[in-house]
């Protein structure tokens, strides 16, 4: 017999080996407990299924669009604008709100649905009970959660009135017939009865209380930004299964494979946000000594730019309350910066330490580039009137934690709002090399930004590229 062999024990009697070394006695007692266990682990999983189901909810006839109020009408538009809800809903080219949107989540992609009130496709047959618990709850109207890239997490918070103004204004867009794409989620994330577990661990029913402090503009703000506005969304870092970090509330985030820069006291911005800029920024993209909006925000201010005026000015004052005054090192840097820009230009050959001589060349290299695509319109200043772009230290892209937006930027080009003033900027993709975009960012990170060198440069514009390919 093999020395690796079991012996048997001394002593009369048959025997049985036990698990892990245990008596026959702990054993015998482990294989009764077992039974109770599966079923205690039963009885808790079925609990917890009964605790998260939701039933569906009858269908009815679609309402007459008459039947509403026109004043909940306009208002729902108005808050609607706030939520930016076309901007999910609405795919390229298509009509809007009839859904089929491609949205990247690291988890895979999730098609915005159709919210127009087509009977079959949309959501025509849907009550307004219906509608409140899909936004409150990420429940459809039928019992089957819905994916948290819809914000419910933030819609739960919203008033019953506006709710009912939103519910008006939906059921009164011209019903379109369009079914959008399947989604296509990396198992497991296709199971949706998981969504219940998520919405446990991440859905805050806590409404939220005014701040009796603070003036009731600053509430509303405060309101608007953390409920309809999901502003958070975008703009604080997410952990590993997709919720927010409470923790860091406004602390930087992900949005469309660009960078939602922070809101708070870490804002890279160069110079310091009033709340009179903040607002001018929000509903048309353009801000004195500030770049104009581009990426993700661009939709966000091309959809307010159709809500209440009120409303913006409300979301800019608490937003430039989170902001907060510049701390030393923030005040530092503003000076800094503004004494770049009134120089009126950046220097041809850089004068930086540079950590190579390979270094150096890349810097001598994003000079060029930027002497013959930049320096035309960036070195003269920039006026609301006039035709001049912002001068590069002052762009918050420069100064960010890393180089994403700013190589979207130079690769596709900014536009503004066809609905007012602002700044436009080619697109360079067709024009620059990845070699002359990676020399051209270094550049300005280190003359206009005046900051460490970004890591990684090459393979970021690389992929900046690649995902900008049609």
């Amino acid at each position: 017999m093999s020395a690796r062999a079991r012996r048997l024990p001394s002593g009369g009697g048959s025997w049985r080996p036990s698990s892990a070394g245990l008596s026959p006695e702990t054993a015998i007692a482990q294989s009764r407990l077992l039974p109770f266990l599966a079923a205690l682990a039963l009885l808790v999983a079925v609990m917890l299924l009964l605790a998260t189901w939701r039933p569906p909810i009858a269908a009815i006839d679609p309402p007459a669009p008459e039947s509403f109020n026109e004043a909940d009408v306009r208002r729902g538009a108005q808050l609607a604008a706030v939520g930016n809800c076309a901007g999910c809903h609405t795919t390229t080219g298509g009509l809007p709100y009839a859904g089929g949107l491609a949205l990247e989540t690291p988890f895979g992609t999730v098609h915005g649905t159709n919210i127009t009130p087509d009977p079959e496709t949309g959501i025509g047959r849907w009550s307004e009970a219906a509608f409140r618990r899909a936004m409150r709850e990420g429940v459809a109207r039928h019992g089957a959660r819905l994916y948290p890239v819809f914000p419910y997490t933030h819609y739960t918070r919203v008033t019953d009135a506006e709710l009912h103004a939103l519910y008006a204004f939906m059921m009164t867009r011209p019903p379109v017939r369009a079914t959008a794409p399947p989604n296509d989620l990396r198992f497991p994330f296709g199971l949706r009865p998981l969504l219940a577990a998520w919405s446990l661990l991440y859905l805050d029913r806590t409404p939220l209380r005014p701040e009796p402090r603070m003036s009731a503009e600053w509430n509303r703000g405060a309101y608007l930004v953390r409920s309809l506005g999901h502003c958070s969304s975008c703009h604080t870092p997410r952990d590993a299964f997709g919720g927010e970090d409470p923790r860091r509330y406004l602390d930087g985030g992900e949005a469309e494979g660009w960078h939602a820069p922070a809101l708070n006291a870490r804002s890279p911005s160069p110079l310091p946000w009033t709340a009179e800029q903040l607002e001018a920024y929000l509903r048309n993209g353009l801000a004195p000594d500030h770049a104009i909006a581009a990426g993700p925000m661009r939709g966000v201010v091309d959809a307010l730019a159709r809500a209440a005026p009120a409303d913006v000015r409300a979301i800019a004052v608490y937003i430039a309350s989170v902001l907060g005054e510049p701390t030393p090192p923030r005040a530092d840097r503003a000076k800094a910066s503004m004494a770049r820009a009134e120089r009126g230009w950046l220097p041809a050959a850089p004068d930086v330490a540079a950590s190579s001589a390979a270094e150096t060349a890349l810097l001598r290299a994003g000079a060029s580039v930027y002497a013959g695509a930049c320096a035309r319109c960036h070195d003269v200043g920039r006026g609301v009137s006039s035709g001049a772009a912002l001068q590069l230290p002052l762009a918050v892209a420069v100064h960010e934690p890393d180089p994403r937006n700013l190589i979207r930027i130079v690769l596709n080009g900014a536009t503004p709002n066809d609905a007012g003033p602002g700044r436009w900027m080619p697109a360079f993709a067709s024009v620059l090399t990845d070699e002359q975009v990676t020399a051209l960012v270094a550049y300005l990170r280190r003359t206009a930004g005046d900051a460490p060198p970004w890591p990684h440069l090459a393979e970021q514009v690389r992929a900046a590229r690649q995902e900008a390919a049609p």
